[in-house]
């Protein structure tokens, strides 16, 4: 570790990386943002998943307030976060092979809707094959992973491929193998990992172009509002009540 305090190199590894998903995914990033505004126009639905901490950033962008209403959380009970003991659960059902494609076929996702697939590694049977069986049903697949897992790690599924390679796009989030973006010599491991940070981040931007993208079409993007402001309960309600039948976090 060089000079600066932990949490200074911290916030300046995290901001490079934030710069590099700028300058280096600003095409990927329009091009997501412009499949969910089609999907919407299209008349249909927005779902994003993500297993273990990249829950954390498929959360993020559903029923939040500024964001796009028809987002919709594809929740797969055991994985979603640390939420089953013991914890290693979690990322043991990742690896079982068939699961995503039971998950996918009891799930409101049909043709002509879009998936986005938060997967740090993207090497697990889960998010592999959610991806393959998703794209076999006709819905867009957005995969949100580090390339750089693919080339220097194996595959965890049996056909040797990884989540990156059954999309219809491809955000690179740039985090390192590992996750950890510090050491410091008494310590024996690395530490500090930004992908939460990054990836919600990458998410944001997307959700940000999707609905501007919107609006430039004349299309008055479904944005929810904070029900703690004056005026956000009666939104929400108003969006909720005309896009209902494509949102399913509140039923």
């Amino acid at each position: 570790m060089s000079d600066g305090t932990p949490a200074d190199l911290f916030f300046d590894a995290a901001i490079n990386l934030l710069q590099r998903l700028r300058e280096e995914e600003a095409e990927a990033i329009g091009s997501a943002a412009a499949l969910l505004a089609d999907t919407v126009t299209a008349g249909g639905r927005l779902f994003a998943f993500g297993a273990g901490h990249s829950s954390l950033a498929a959360q993020d962008v559903v029923y939040r307030a500024g964001g796009l209403a028809l987002m919709n959380l594809l929740a797969v009970p055991g994985v979603v976060g640390v939420d089953v003991t013991p914890a290693t659960l979690g990322s043991a059902l990742e690896r079982v092979d068939g699961l995503a494609s039971a998950v996918l076929d009891t799930s409101p996702l049909r043709a002509g809707d879009a998936l986005v697939i938060i997967s740090l590694s993207g090497r697990n049977a889960l998010p592999v094959e959610m991806a393959q069986r998703a794209r076999a049903l006709g819905i867009k697949v957005i995969g949100v992973t580090s390339v750089a897992y693919a080339t220097e790690t194996a595959s965890r599924h049996s056909s040797g491929t990884f989540l990156k390679d059954h999309c219809d796009l491809v955000l690179d989030s740039k985090i390192a193998v590992g996750d950890a973006e510090l050491t410091l010599d008494p310590i024996p491991a690395p530490f500090a990992p930004a992908s939460t940070v990054v990836t919600t981040a990458l998410m944001q931007a997307v959700m940000a172009t999707a609905a501007a993208t919107l609006a430039d079409r004349g299309i008055e993007p479904p944005l929810l509002r904070s029900g703690n402001v004056d005026g956000g309960h009666d939104w929400n309600t108003r969006v909720l009540d005309e896009y209902g039948d494509r949102v399913f976090y509140h039923r």
